[in-house]
């Protein structure tokens, strides 16, 4: 055999090997692709569930709430107190339920607003199971326009945490409703597309089933929006909140120092500046 006829199948056998190659990366990448597709609410939302009977509202002045939704029941709890300025609609993250929500609840008491958080499907006591982004803001719609009419007169915020923000904002400028006198993200994300891409840089952007492009609707809401985000938070980095005021600048952003993503109520800095806020309203 000549070098030649060497050379010619050596070459062959590389060519052979990379053929496998490409097309073993590229079953990996539709099997990771189709996982990924498959199980984004369970990537996604980390519900605690609660058994019915679970008392939620021991305070007098708060009150258990049922929400009814398509195919479901919205567990919600409401403190509301009689003279109160107004309403902080509260949209909590991804994990946990009111339990571990709906706390810290003096703070409200003192700047003389009333408090409405909702659990999302599966989270608490609520029924069902979060299955789109379109019934997850059709969901807080539900919520928002029944509790909204009982505030007319009144100051209104729309507050969305870290999951909830990209909710909050999509009812602040949402044009059924009144604007809300004050919308509030705290640790929010650009988009989950971009927050995907950070993680797993390989997913094309048409897997991902809940974009929750908040980067498309801060520029739409016209009211004052306040965005505050931990300066040492490693789950959503501080640049997305930077992303957003560049939209929005009319926007207020406050870095919280030291603050990770879990933390930012313990800070004074992020306690007062909301205080002031809601005082000036």
């Amino acid at each position: 055999m000549t070098d030649l006829h060497r050379s010619s199948r050596a070459r062959g056998r590389l060519i052979r090997v990379a053929i496998w190659v490409v097309l073993a990366l590229a079953a990996v990448t539709v099997l990771a692709g189709a996982g990924l597709w498959f199980k984004q609410e369970r990537l996604l939302f980390k519900p605690v569930v609660l058994s019915a009977d679970t008392v939620l509202a021991p305070a007098p002045d708060t009150h258990e709430v049922s929400v009814p939704v398509d195919g479901a029941t919205l567990s919600a709890l409401h403190l509301k107190r009689e003279g109160a300025k107004g309403l902080v609609f509260f949209l909590h993250g991804n994990a946990g339920n009111l339990q571990s929500w709906f706390v810290n609840t003096d703070f409200y008491r003192q700047a003389n607003f009333d408090l409405f958080m909702v659990d999302y499907r599966g989270y608490g006591k609520s029924t069902g199971d979060v299955a789109s982004e379109a019934q997850l803001r059709a969901d807080v719609r539900t919520a928002y326009a029944m509790v909204g009419p009982q505030y007319a007169g009144r100051k209104v915020v729309v507050y969305g945490r870290s999951l909830g923000s990209g909710l909050a904002a999509g009812l602040a400028q949402d044009t059924q409703f009144r604007p809300p006198d004050l919308t509030v993200l705290v640790s929010p994300y650009s988009s989950l597309v971009a927050l995907t891409a950070e993680v797993y840089p390989l997913v094309p952007e048409f897997m991902i089933r809940y974009p929750l492009r908040t980067d498309r609707l801060v520029g739409q809401i016209s009211s004052p929006l306040l965005l505050f985000h931990g300066a040492a938070d490693t789950f959503i980095a501080p640049s997305h909140s930077a992303v957003l005021k560049a939209i929005a600048p009319q926007a207020e952003l406050v870095l919280v120092p030291g603050a990770g993503h879990n933390d930012l109520q313990n800070f004074p800095v992020y306690r007062a500046r909301l205080a002031a806020a809601l005082s000036a309203l």
